[in-house]
């Protein structure tokens, strides 16, 4: 685009590369550092009688320093390196999640599943690392000057102007279908978050790229595009942490963040090749490759994810005491961290109603006609035979 400043291809080039994706590299560590540690407290506080809350732990205040910590690394990269090559980034954060469920949580695995759970996780790492490599190599190395101008440019340029048209009407449509229809599918969720996620790191890169610049001297803060892109990403990041949310109620977490991952690289790549025009002048080989590597990224955390165990929702079931004679009476539980719900045995009892057709029934005493008499108690009120035949 005309009047868009960019760096030449060289050593300058290639050191900001480097900064922004060692800065991703570490913060998605640090993230992923800081979630198992919060994890670990809660497994903690749930495994004994502590009647502490989470938030009242030194540990859950470590894991929130740490994932502080991570975020800003995340946004300063941003400013440093394109778009296309910090959004993939994120499957590091998916890796070190899974190393550290592994060793640090200390997840529980018997022999005969290790060759159906660990063996694809660990290809799994394998092509992920190796889609980093590639895609970290033959990614895009023109950068766009983060001033106050040329991102209006931008903004106001029809590749841009057109891209936001598509993507309104795109996301209304869906958000008319899940709010109206009631289409609550993974898909149509995580496509939301998509859509909200294309424009936040749009805003996110402009943010830090002219709070970088402010820094080393070429104030930005006076532009009111600088206010714009900041209500802009906050607003973005909020209603993305709603609509996650909602997906976290109905779909199982793992298959939330590859189904995540591979949408919201794939649109954050997208923004970055027409709002920054980070592809422009690369050429069909780095552009082939680049693919290539994010495809290899996409298989990784699939095949990382696909076998994790899934947690069963807790369901109330009922458990009968018979121990007790004639006051015995059915218990209804409710408190998933309690109680276990029982596993289906072949039978059609439910929970704790196990299959007895192995045991020999019950001998009812024969009781005279005169025993079957209802005796009330001095307190309650007589009733005659009509009232019986009322009731």
């Amino acid at each position: 685009m005309a009047g868009v400043q960019y760096t030449a291809v060289g050593g300058d080039s290639y050191t900001e590369n480097l900064i922004g994706t060692l800065l991703a590299i570490f913060g998605n560590l640090l993230v992923s550092i800081a979630v198992s540690i919060q994890k670990y407290s809660h497994v903690t506080l749930a495994g004994t009688k502590d009647p502490r809350a989470f938030y009242r732990t030194k540990t859950w205040w470590c894991g929130l320093v740490l994932t502080v910590l991570g975020e800003a690394a995340n946004f300063v990269s941003y400013a440093f390196a394109p778009l296309s090559l910090i959004a993939p980034l994120n499957a590091v954060s998916v890796i070190a999640s899974s190393i550290l469920g592994f060793i640090f949580l200390r997840e529980k695995w018997k022999p005969k599943e290790f060759l159906k759970r660990y063996v694809l996780s660990f290809l799994g790492c394998i092509l992920t690392v190796a889609g980093t490599y590639l895609f970290a190599t033959f990614g895009p190395n023109y950068h766009q000057k983060l001033t106050a101008e040329n991102i209006v440019k931008q903004v106001v340029g029809w590749p841009f102007l057109l891209y936001v048209f598509l993507e309104i009407i795109t996301f209304c449509l869906l958000l008319y279908f899940y709010k109206q229809r009631n289409a609550n599918y993974l898909v149509v969720i995580l496509l939301l978050v998509a859509l909200l996620g294309s424009v936040t790191v749009i805003t996110v890169k402009a943010v830090a790229g002219m709070l970088v610049l402010s820094i080393q001297g070429t104030m930005q803060l006076n532009y009111p595009i600088f206010y714009v892109m900041f209500v802009c990403m906050v607003a973005t990041v909020v209603f993305q942490a709603t609509f996650l949310s909602q997906a976290t109620h109905l779909y199982d977490s793992s298959m939330i963040a590859c189904v995540n991952y591979i949408l919201s690289t794939s649109f954050a790549i997208v923004a970055g090749a027409i709002f920054y025009l980070e592809f422009n002048h690369e050429d069909i080989l780095h552009i082939c490759m680049f693919l290539l590597g994010c495809f290899s990224c996409f298989l990784g955390v699939f095949l990382i994810t696909k076998n994790r165990k899934r947690l069963k929702a807790f369901e109330p079931y009922v458990t009968m005491d018979m121990s007790q004679g004639n006051e015995g009476i059915p218990t209804i539980h409710d408190k998933g961290w309690r109680a276990v719900q029982p596993d289906y045995n072949g039978s059609f009892s439910y929970g704790a109603l196990v299959n007895n057709d192995s045991v020999a029934p019950a001998t009812l005493p024969e009781l005279d006609h005169d025993q079957l008499a209802v005796t009330p108690s001095p307190t309650a009120a007589p009733y005659s035979s009509a009232d019986l035949k009322n009731d």
